[in-house]
């Protein structure tokens, strides 16, 4: 056998080993491809379910998921039955764990306060209330209005932004009575705070007017707002501050006189006391 065959044997070797490693890869794939994906069933709301909502097995449903099932999903109906909701569910939806409140918590507004954060109740106007402009989840900057200690009687109410980018838990009417002893619908927010915040709040709705305004919930900036006071509204706007209160410009007051000597007639201006002070 000469050199040249060897070479053409060695030669058709190596192209067939070739070919057959690359059907090799090609059967592999198409085995691991249509190998079936096993199907996963987590439990899911039966409904639409709202915030402190107490789940019961008619709440509940099962769905089937390909694949990867999601971090925290609840597999067993009975790791939900029993359980607050403390974020709103939709129909259909897997039914994750830190969507519930722990067990043994129960329901209601309670289950959705977070560890070391207060609710606090707070009343509100009946535009706010009606008109649905505060709902929960969404943001707010409490406000409050009054005259303040030892103020001067010029400064008149003043107006002062005391807590930014507060979440709303809850909006709703209760049932109170007035001075007569009759009872009146008085719409309250209950806001989520920290023990500090819920002192400040409990200490402005028992001797201020509070007003709560709306935010972008995107916008979480704390923006630095000065006090503004009834006094100086109305105060020349081009007038200086001092000491950051504004300061109204005196325009002196001109007399003009007109006098008469004969057939000669004349004008005097006189300029009013403030001017010359």
């Amino acid at each position: 056998m000469n050199r040249r065959l060897l070479t053409i044997l060695f030669a058709a070797f190596l192209i067939a080993g070739g070919c057959a490693f690359l059907v090799y890869r090609i059967e592999s794939n198409r085995m691991v491809t249509s190998r079936p994906v096993v199907a996963t069933k987590i439990v899911a709301a039966a409904t639409d379910l709202k915030l402190g909502t107490v789940l019961t097995a008619t709440n509940l449903t099962t769905v089937e998921i390909q694949g990867t099932v999601p971090k925290g999903a609840i597999l067993k109906p009975e790791d939900a039955i029993g359980r607050g909701v403390i974020s709103d569910l939709y129909e259909g939806n897997p039914i994750v764990d830190n969507q519930l409140a722990p067990k043994g918590s129960g329901g209601g507004l309670a289950a959705t306060i977070p560890q070391g954060m207060r609710a606090c109740a707070v009343k509100v106007d009946q535009i706010i209330g009606l008109a649905g402009f505060v709902v929960p989840g969404m943001r707010v900057d409490v406000l409050v209005s009054g005259v303040p200690p030892g103020a001067p009687p010029t400064l008149g109410t003043v107006t002062k932004t005391v807590l930014q980018n507060i979440k709303v838990l809850s909006a709703g009417t209760n049932i109170q009575k007035d001075a007569e002893g009759k009872p009146q619908q008085v719409q309250v927010v209950n806001l989520l705070v920290t023990p500090d915040q819920a002192q400040l709040l409990s200490l402005a709705s028992s001797q201020l007017k509070i007003q709560l305004v709306l935010r972008n919930p995107t916008d979480t900036k704390v923006a630095q707002i000065s006090d503004t006071a009834m006094g100086n509204m109305f105060l020349d706007t081009s007038a200086p501050r001092r000491s950051g209160v504004r300061v109204r410009r005196v325009v002196p007051k001109v007399f003009t006189i007109q006098v008469i000597n004969g057939t000669k007639m004349s004008v005097e201006k006189f300029s009013s006391p403030e001017a010359k002070q």
